[in-house]
């Protein structure tokens, strides 16, 4: 069993530890990154005070959300979207970090209930152009960015990325000048294993789920 309270106080350490020699640097958000693990495991991260969690799938959000809708959590939906899981994406997530398109953003607003705040979105971009995974590209990004912020339902607050394997510090620093060309403050980037480049570039939001709750169950 992982010592998640533990291991949260650790990452907050290390991420406060990185920072703090960044003088304009805000203090990053760390999102536990809690896909495939269970409620459990997250009532135990609540219990140690954190409040931010990020999910991958829209069922298994929609499923954790409604156990735990008690709980003063928010949620970050930051995996793949498919059109037809929108609406669920909508209704659960307080922000979702992987928009990357406009037929998802719009999808998004409409089904963003009017009696809820506006979502806090972020583009991903697929900056290295990887077939494998997804993301606006930076030639179709002004136009997106566009498109979101007509939309009455979303707020557009920055840009999302999953670096390569071995180029994580050029790519972070690509999104990090992206972000400011386009008066972007919030940039989520960095995992487990690249959560310091990311945060010397920048980062205002790292997702982070091994480190805290160990592998995640097959």
């Amino acid at each position: 069993m992982p010592n998640i309270s533990h291991n949260l106080t650790q990452i907050k350490r290390d991420i406060h530890k990185t920072t703090q020699s960044h003088a304009l640097q805000q203090q990053a958000k760390l999102i536990a990154v809690s896909k495939r693990q269970p409620i459990a495991f997250i009532l135990e991260a609540f219990e140690a005070g954190h409040r931010d969690f990020g999910e991958n799938y829209a069922q298994e959000l929609e499923q954790k959300a409604t156990a735990l809708a008690d709980k003063a959590i928010c949620w970050h939906f930051i995996g793949p979207i498919q059109s037809n899981k929108a609406r669920i994406i909508a209704q659960y997530s307080h922000w979702v970090h992987s928009v990357d398109r406009l037929k998802v953003a719009q999808r998004l607003n409409d089904y963003r209930s009017a009696e809820q705040p506006p979502l806090n979105v972020c583009i991903q971009v697929n900056i290295d152009q990887e077939a494998s995974k997804s993301g606006a590209t930076i030639e179709s990004l002004p136009a997106l960015i566009k498109g979101i912020r007509a939309l009455p339902r979303l707020v557009l607050k920055g840009l999302m990325v999953i670096p390569p394997k071995g180029r994580s510090t050029e790519t972070f620093q690509q999104l990090a000048i992206l972000a400011k060309e386009h008066s972007l403050k919030e940039l989520s980037m960095g995992m487990s294993q690249d959560m310091v480049d990311a945060l010397n570039a920048g980062s205002t939001m790292v997702r982070i789920g091994t480190a805290i709750f160990g592998e995640r169950p097959k």
